[in-house]
């Protein structure tokens, strides 16, 4: 009756997956819940996919992942394999392959995606390329580089670990290079030829591209800020020194606007002097050799500082100066209900309010930039923002009177992380050296490289890193897993196992291999390849005995099939990291992955007894 109950859950739940009516992982939360009411797990048992190491280490690599993109170190390995491989498309994606299988061989697959998924994505951005013809082949090349060492899979582990136990040798660490690269050539062909109609079905890129024309210098652009930002230097002899800056009336007597102010600060250690940022509100008192950074025409500029003794700078600032670890700006948009509307900004007192500068209104696609002070505010008007971080991400708290485009919490961690890709690298390297070298188990390693990207500051805080987790993918994964518990439980294992030798063993020991082989592959599209490989290598060792073969091809036969996980979104941890950054659906998977495991399945059947005779 359980086994029963155990197959129609995980028909339901295929099928459910399917039709994608409902969201992947509230299926898997259904499917764990059913498994519970119906008395086939127990409470624990059901919940023990969350403690498992490899949904906490997906989560480990999310923020690692996070700390990649935004310290600048994707777009610079990016730029880097652009440089070499040249901006062809075709040469692109192949070099882009490889190196994911040279760097899958000596990692877990998973541990690849993350590392190399912010830096495909990087690229696609530079070439204007859609997403999507790069991230399922980026998670299928990395699952075929999990046979081509033993440490590059778990499923590889756990079968020379049942050798060893059976009494015969374990594997060697390039036993399986052989037909790991078999794999990784004929996956590269076949994924080079399809990879046009991955990003046919969705338009997922497009908006990932929108996102990156939100970021704070696409803003910039878009209000001509350029060139209308420009330094004064307050030099000792000058008049404003110990005023503050509501003293001065700039926005009355002179149309400007003081956004920031850099200065000098010996506090501490006297010889080391430390520049510092701050936003010029109005109890700021000006110092000597402070640094103004200006927003106004530039004959309004000349008559401040001849009235104040102050020097003006030749050339114009970059408006790049308005972004830094401390400050910067972002789009806001007025709500149809906001207590703002029909007011001026003197009148509202946005600065006071909000903390905030404003830089120019978009009328309906018009910049308003002179006088704005003066210009009351309608219904659809966009207002460029500029102050500390802190208070643009008050302000996008504000869900009355504004709403502040985009994420600025990103931006804002995007910009605290400005020139740490160096400390990065390091964390990205200690974290893959203390998994080659199996110094800590790699769940541990992972953590390690999460919480080192916290404390570096290349990922701002705690806050910034649960929110770079896919909480989707995590509950996908450790809802999911629970169900070899319950196909193993109910001896629905043991049972096709047995059907299999049965029916395929007047074929011969090639027939009782490809049956093992196929029935690994087809349990690995629906729990993860560990699980598929724990349950199916002491299978395949009795099928091995029983048949008087070497235990070594079965075994081996168990890993590839394990690590033929094309088919489905949950058949790995791969596939769900790239499955909502690709925007692809669970027939995306089905497309591109059922052929190739009909390639595979011949290829390998052939080269399997060449290279590991029975």
């Amino acid at each position: 009756m359980e086994l029963t109950i155990t197959f129609t859950i995980l028909a339901v739940t295929i099928i459910l997956f399917m039709t994608n009516k409902v969201r992947a992982d509230l299926v898997a939360l259904l499917a764990i819940l059913a498994l519970v009411l119906t008395g086939v797990l127990t409470a624990p048992e059901a919940l023990s996919g969350f403690s498992n190491s490899v949904v906490i280490m997906l989560a480990a690599l999310f923020i690692v992942g996070a700390g990649i993109v935004r310290t600048g170190l994707a777009q610079l390995a990016g730029d880097l394999l652009i440089r070499v491989a040249g901006e062809n498309e075709k040469r692109l994606f192949i070099a882009l392959m490889l190196i994911v299988a040279f760097v899958g061989a000596f990692m877990s697959n998973t541990g690849t995606v993350a590392i190399m998924l912010p830096i495909v994505v990087a690229i696609a951005m530079k070439i204007n390329e859609n997403l999507s013809k790069y991230l399922l082949p980026l998670s299928y090349i990395a699952s075929f580089s999990g046979l081509l060492t033993l440490i590059a899979s778990p499923a590889n582990l756990i079968v020379s670990e049942t050798l060893v136990k059976n009494g015969y040798p374990k594997l060697g660490f390039f036993q399986m290079t052989p037909i790991g690269l078999i794999g990784v050539i004929v996956g590269v062909i076949y994924l080079f030829f399809i990879r046009h109609r991955l990003g046919k079905s969705n338009q997922r890129n497009d908006a990932s591209k929108n996102s990156y024309q939100l970021s704070p210098f696409k803003i910039m652009q878009e209000y001509e800020l350029n060139n209308r930002l420009i330094r004064v230097d307050v030099p000792k002899e000058s008049r404003i020194i110990g005023k503050r800056l509501s003293q001065l009336k700039l926005p009355h007597e002179f149309q400007l606007c003081i956004l920031k102010i850099k200065r000098s600060s010996a506090e501490g250690m006297h010889f080391l002097p430390i520049t510092f940022q701050k936003m010029a509100d109005a109890s700021t008192v000006f110092e000597e050799r402070d640094e103004l950074y200006i927003q106004g025409q530039i004959d309004n500029v000349h008559r401040f500082a001849e009235k104040y003794h102050l020097t003006v700078q030749e050339v114009d600032e970059e408006a790049e100066e308005l972004i830094s670890k401390q400050m910067g700006i972002a789009e806001v948009l007025l709500t149809p209900k906001s207590t703002l509307l029909n007011k001026t900004i003197r009148e509202i007192g946005f600065r006071e309010k909000y903390d905030v500068n404003i830089l120019g209104i978009n009328r309906q696609g018009k910049l308003v930039l002179k006088e704005m002070t003066k210009v009351k505010l309608k219904f659809g008007d966009a207002l460029l923002v500029q102050g500390d971080w802190e208070s643009i991400e008050r302000l996008a708290g504000e869900t009355k009177d504004v709403v502040v485009i985009g994420r600025p919490e990103q931006h804002a961690g995007a910009a605290a992380a400005t020139g740490k890709a160096p400390i990065a690298a390091f964390n990205l390297l200690l974290m893959v050296a203390l998994m080659v070298f199996d110094i800590v188990p790699a769940v541990v390693a992972v953590s390690i490289g999460a919480i080192l990207m916290i404390l570096t500051g290349c990922i701002r805080n705690m806050d910034d890193a649960y929110r770079e987790i896919n909480w989707e993918t995590v509950v996908l994964i450790g809802a999911m897993l629970p169900m070899a518990i319950a196909l193993e439980k109910t001896g629905g294992m043991e049972l096709l196992s047995e059907g299999i030798i049965d029916s395929l063993g007047s074929f011969g020991t090639l027939g009782v291999l490809a049956g093992i082989y196929v029935l690994t592959m087809l349990f690995g599209q629906f729990i993860s390849n560990t699980a598929t490989a724990v349950l199916f290598a002491p299978i395949a060792m009795n099928a091995a005995l029983m048949m008087d073969s070497n235990p070594t091809s079965f075994l081996i036969a168990v890993a590839v099939g394990a690590n033929m996980s094309f088919a489905t979104p949950v058949a790995s941890p791969t596939n769900a990291l790239v499955m909502t950054a690709g925007g692809y659906r669970f027939t995306d998977f089905v497309k591109a992955g059922v052929p190739l495991q009909i390639i595979m399945f011949i290829v390998m059947m052939i080269a399997l007894p060449l290279l590991f005779p029975f």
